[in-house]
């Protein structure tokens, strides 16, 4: 699987002896996802890794210091009316304009923190035939682990391993989850979930709704969880560790480590997203942006592959992601008039996340199936 200058040299679509089918085949049947071609010590990446041409030169990466994505700090919250004004504001403006916030002094300790970083690192460093049980493409079952949900249907493959867990509304059995991340990803949640809440009350009040609005209609319901993990890349200026995308939930929740490479589109320009200490980074995801009518943005962001690493993150998705419901989401009527009509059709979370993995992480908005 490992190309030849010469190969290089001719696309994809026009090389004969290429047969990008049976590489990702061959490359699925290991179960050992990206860290397992780093582990056999490859010093070339192989071909279905390779970004389409011209994909890095779609938008330009800014060097403009002025701009910078928003670090909102949410001491004082809860005990000054003043200074909560203050908060909601900056979310709403954070909103609006980037789509994207770091938060600090939220209430999840730092020592908490750092434990679900190493656990993640714990169980990608395990040998691959424990690992492996839990390697599916199945993406309703509740707990999973593999490397690109879209490896079939995505235009490129991105260098990265996920494993997937729905925490909420129903849980796996804590038996099912692995031993050695078992502790700390059930903890993690469980605050991740507080915070949630905090979260979209929030949002609700940057809305100029009952501050209880977002969660009296479900939106912190579900809760699943995936554990990113980048090995490090011998060739990073070939592949992406995770292709533009938009988040295809209410709100994400990301844990990142020291390494960095999470960048957010701003204004056609790609900007980083630095790791700040202690901080978490929040993204308005595509049914937020749905039900606030494009009051709040989902913003297409990406992750870069790097010489260094591991790099480790944890990406919390409010959302019931393929569960059966019936329950329909649209535009909210208390934003609506005359003026601001309904831009978006309404939709079950089901069936946006089926449409939203059906294409996968290939750069369009999947919004743009359920506008009017």
């Amino acid at each position: 699987m490992v190309v030849t200058r010469k190969d290089e040299a001719l696309p994809a679509t026009t090389n004969p002896n290429y047969d990008r089918l049976s590489e990702l085949k061959a490359f699925d049947e290991t179960k050992a996802g990206v860290k397992g071609l780093v582990d056999a010590g490859i010093s070339e990446i192989p071909r279905i890794f390779h970004n389409p041409p011209g994909k890095f030169e779609e938008n330009s990466v800014s060097g403009e210091s002025q701009f910078s994505v928003p670090v909102i700090d949410l001491g004082g919250l809860v005990e000054d009316s003043v200074r909560r004004k203050e908060i909601v504001e900056r979310v709403r403006e954070a909103s609006e304009t980037w789509g994207f916030f770091q938060i600090v002094n939220h209430g999840i300790p730092v020592s908490v923190l750092d434990e679900m970083k190493d656990g993640v690192r714990r169980f990608y460093e395990q040998d691959t035939e424990i690992k492996e049980k839990y390697y599916t493409r199945d993406l309703e079952k509740p707990l999973s682990y593999n490397s690109n949900f879209d490896l079939y249907s995505g235009k490129s493959t991105n260098w990265r391993d996920t494993m997937y867990s729905l925490m909420a509304p129903n849980s796996p059995n804590p038996e099912e989850f692995p031993e050695v991340c078992r502790d700390i990803l059930i903890n993690y949640s469980k605050q991740v979930r507080k915070l949630g809440t905090l979260l979209f009350d929030l949002l609700s009040e940057a809305l100029g709704l009952n501050p209880s609005h977002l969660n009296d209609i479900d939106c912190t319901e579900g809760l699943t969880v995936l554990c990113h993990y980048y090995p490090a890349c011998p060739q990073p200026e070939l592949t992406i560790g995770a292709t533009k995308h938009s988040d295809n939930d209410f709100l994400t929740v990301v844990l990142q480590d020291h390494i960095g490479g999470l960048q957010v589109l701003h204004h056609n320009k790609w900007f980083d997203i630095p790791p700040e200490p202690g901080a978490l980074v929040i993204n308005v995801g595509d049914l937020l942006q749905l039900i606030s009518n494009e009051r709040f943005k989902s913003v297409e962001h990406r992750v870069l592959a790097n010489r260094e690493g591991p790099r480790v993150s944890v990406a919390c998705f409010f959302s019931t992601h393929l569960m059966p419901t019936n329950k329909l989401y649209g535009p909210i009527k208390e934003l609506l008039s005359e003026e601001n009509p309904p831009k978006y059709k309404e939709t079950t979370v089901r069936d946006y996340c089926l449409n939203f993995n059906a294409k996968g992480l290939d750069g369009k908005a999947g919004l743009d199936h359920f506008r009017v």
